[in-house]
């Protein structure tokens, strides 16, 4: 449109000086001679000729302006019939749709390879207005990313390790203490273990047997009594407990019997309760225990040497049989006496 503009301009800048003759050439007298006449009216005739084809000439620019496909945004087929104006008619008259106008500005101007590198380096070399946006979407986008650190603190935040984790961190710790030989180190960070998590049994365990190679024997007791109290299923802490507590003073055999419903299936466990029912002189019930140990184990030449000293212990038949099956399952020669005594002892 600016180019259309400047082009009406200067038609009628060149069609201005005939107009301003036509009006100096109108006032001419009817009285002067034939001469004069003549000349008046080849004069008038040439400067009508001029008129009409200045007329002719606007009309034909007027008329061809519409069919430029200006609303079609492609200037450069008007922009074909005038060669040199068109640079110099774009910065002087900015119409009304400056986004078409835009384009051709920004693709004269800005030779200069910037858009081709990183964005962020776009705003520092297009000087074009248009492209002043540009850097505060980059901005936005480059902003984006910044939840990123917050993303990364949001483990260390919400982490929280549950009892178990702490339990087991402590109880690797402890055993990583033992290793070193940091004895009082280990049982501190098994207490820790313990604390977190009762129910860790490995620490528990581990905890008791440190207590007592130290002599701590009161606090071994409690801490397996409480292991216990928690869960009964733990036969060999039970007969850890039970033993201290025969040489410590006790209730061994109750605390065997809580955990003998989970040890169904271990002979080793019914031999011990059987051994301990029989320091108390519970001959019977020892004998059952043996025999409930046997039936898991038959070739066990110690406890058929048991079940032949709970049975004769109680005055219960069947003494002499399992002695003699204790020697023919195997026993060490001061065992192998002792049988042989007491079936001096059955035969006399």
């Amino acid at each position: 449109m600016s180019l259309i503009n400047k082009m009406l301009q200067d038609l009628d800048a060149r069609g201005g000086a005939p107009r301003a003759a036509t009006g100096d050439v109108r006032p001419v007298a009817p009285d002067r001679t034939a001469r004069t006449a003549r000349t008046a009216i080849a004069a008038g005739a040439g400067v009508g000729a001029l008129i009409v084809a200045v007329g002719a000439g606007v009309w034909y620019y007027v008329n061809r302006t519409p069919a430029a496909p200006v609303p079609v945004v492609a200037a450069p087929p008007v922009a074909a019939p005038v060669p040199t104006p068109v640079p110099k008619s774009v910065p002087e008259s900015p119409p009304a749709p400056a986004a078409p106008a835009a384009d051709p500005t920004v693709a004269e101007a800005a030779p200069v390879p910037a858009p081709e590198p990183a964005p962020r380096a776009a705003p520092e070399a297009v000087p074009a207005e248009a492209a002043a946006p540009k850097p505060r979407r980059e901005r936005k986008a480059a902003a984006e990313p910044r939840p990123a650190p917050v993303a990364d603190a949001m483990p260390a935040q919400g982490v929280t390790t549950t009892p178990q984790q702490r339990a087991e961190n402590a109880y690797r710790r402890g055993l990583a203490a033992v290793q070193d030989g940091r004895v009082q180190d280990a049982i501190a960070a098994l207490e820790q273990a313990v604390q977190a998590e009762p129910r860790h049994e490995a620490a528990r365990q581990t905890l008791v047997g440190l207590l007592i190679e130290n002599g701590r024997v009161d606090d071994a007791i409690r801490q397996a009594a409480l292991g216990l109290g928690i869960n009964a299923n733990q036969p060999q802490l039970a007969m850890v407990l039970a033993r201290l507590q025969l040489e410590h003073g006790g209730p061994a055999v109750e605390t065997l019997r809580r955990t003998l419903p989970h040890a169904t299936d271990n002979a080793a466990y019914m031999a011990f309760l059987a051994g301990v029912l029989q320091k108390q002189r519970r001959y019977a019930e020892a004998a059952e225990q043996y025999e409930a140990a046997l039936r898991l184990q038959p070739k066990s030449g110690v406890w058929w040497m048991g079940l032949g000293i709970a049975r004769q212990g109680g005055q219960l038949p069947g003494a002499r049989d399992a002695y003699l099956k204790a020697k023919a399952a195997g026993l060490t020669p001061e065992l192998q006496e002792f049988v042989e005594r007491k079936l001096a002892q059955l035969d006399s």
